[in-house]
């Protein structure tokens, strides 16, 4: 075969006809333009404040080329059709936000019923979940900072820890791993906590519970050590999720508004630095670490098969995954997929409504001509010019 590489645009695109190439540069170049991507999110939170109907404009464009569809069963058909070229997916109930006790116990259903779903297609490697969406976010805040609750805060703490048992439990009976993301700092430590006391108890045998940690925070990177150190010494697996970060500007806002030290790296090389280092760290430890290496960074992926190579780690190996959100950076995804390696895309899913928070960040994220957007639309309008060649 020959050698790897994620400029091959004819593998990346495979699975996506000429007209979904031409919706798909229509849409990158439309976010490409940050004062019309600012502007239509404006309206679109105006038009979800006021109820106002969305969904036909919205389904037929950027929700069909980022989500999977309104539910599990919608998401067959994207699970399938990623299947032919190799690429697993995870379904990823992405509803935002939400602090009733029926909207909490709704999330959780659903969490369920996407764990059992996994554990019936070979397709689905894993599960996913937020922690946020099971609990109410003033007391997880309280509880992370290390503040006193009072009685009934105490009672929806443990709500919240029952909770994340169960789901874990679920996974670990049916041999599912559960992928559980990061946080906003001020969240994260009572969510490091639960998840070391699940890992305890789910990872005898293999690493079930996974962690994320978020790179671009500076002391992750002895955050991951100190981890392999516990496990080892607990005698458990360590399943780690890496991703460079999502809330930087938000971190960085609220440590200087309420004076605390900044928990972000100084600058983008520090958090590669760290991010290339963890994915070192863990490679030397795979006997005890399971990596799921979450990034649309091409540097980073080519490095961890360098590392699998020099230490030997097959391709196919369980205990090593590459992962990219669904719609993006299929040139990572599917070239790894076409060499042999275990590749999940992120396949979104929930009524149109309800997953606009994220949308809105994936276009917000995405409308530095410099960044993402644009090596997505530029590797569509190589791939169309390619095939207009081609005739």
């Amino acid at each position: 075969m020959n050698t790897l590489t994620f400029s091959n645009i004819e593998t990346a695109f495979a699975g996506k006809s000429t007209i979904d190439l031409k919706k798909a540069r229509l849409l990158f170049k439309t976010m490409s333009k940050p004062g019309l991507v600012k502007a239509g999110n404006v309206l679109l939170n105006i038009a979800l404040k006021l109820c106002l109907p969305v969904k036909w404009a919205i389904k037929p464009t950027i929700y069909k080329y980022f989500v999977g569809g309104e539910n599990i069963l919608d998401c067959d058909s994207t699970v399938e059709k990623l299947s032919k070229y190799k690429v697993k997916s995870i379904l990823d109930y992405s509803v935002e936000g939400k602090e009733s006790d029926n909207e909490i116990e709704s999330a959780f259903k659903e969490t369920r019923k996407s764990i059992d779903n996994a554990a019936k297609n070979p397709n689905i490697p894993f599960a996913v979940f937020k922690p946020t969406a099971f609990g109410k976010s003033e007391i997880l805040m309280k509880a992370s900072e290390g503040k006193v609750l009072n009685t009934e805060e105490e009672k929806e703490l443990v709500k919240f820890k029952n909770r994340i048992d169960v789901l874990c439990k679920t996974a670990w009976e049916n041999d599912i791993p559960v992928l559980i993301d990061a946080e906003d700092s001020w969240f994260q430590d009572v969510f490091d906590i639960v998840i070391h006391e699940m890992m305890q108890k789910y990872n005898k045998k293999r690493a079930i519970v996974y962690n994320t940690l978020q790179m671009y925070r500076w002391d992750r990177l002895d955050f991951l050590k100190k981890n392999y150190q516990k496990a080892k010494e607990g005698n458990y697996f360590y399943g780690a999720k890496f991703v460079r970060g999502a809330y930087m500007e938000k971190e960085r806002e609220r440590a200087i508004e309420l004076g605390y030290n900044d928990p972000i790296q100084p600058d983008k090389e520090s958090t590669d630095r760290d991010f290339n280092a963890a994915l070192k760290f863990s490679v030397e430890h795979i006997d005890r670490i399971s990596i799921f290496n979450g990034t649309h960074n091409e540097y980073s992926s080519m490095y961890l098969t360098k590392l699998m190579e020099k230490h030997e780690v097959a391709k196919n190996d369980s205990r090593i995954f590459f992962s990219q959100l669904y719609g993006m950076s299929d040139n990572i995804s599917f070239n790894l997929a076409a060499h042999g390696f275990n590749v999940a895309k992120y396949v979104p899913y929930g009524p149109v409504r309800n997953v606009m928070p994220y949308l809105i960040r994936r276009a917000e994220e995405n409308t530095s001509v410099k960044g993402q957007t644009g090596r997505e639309l530029s590797l569509i309008l190589q791939e169309v010019k390619r095939r207009k060649v081609k005739k």
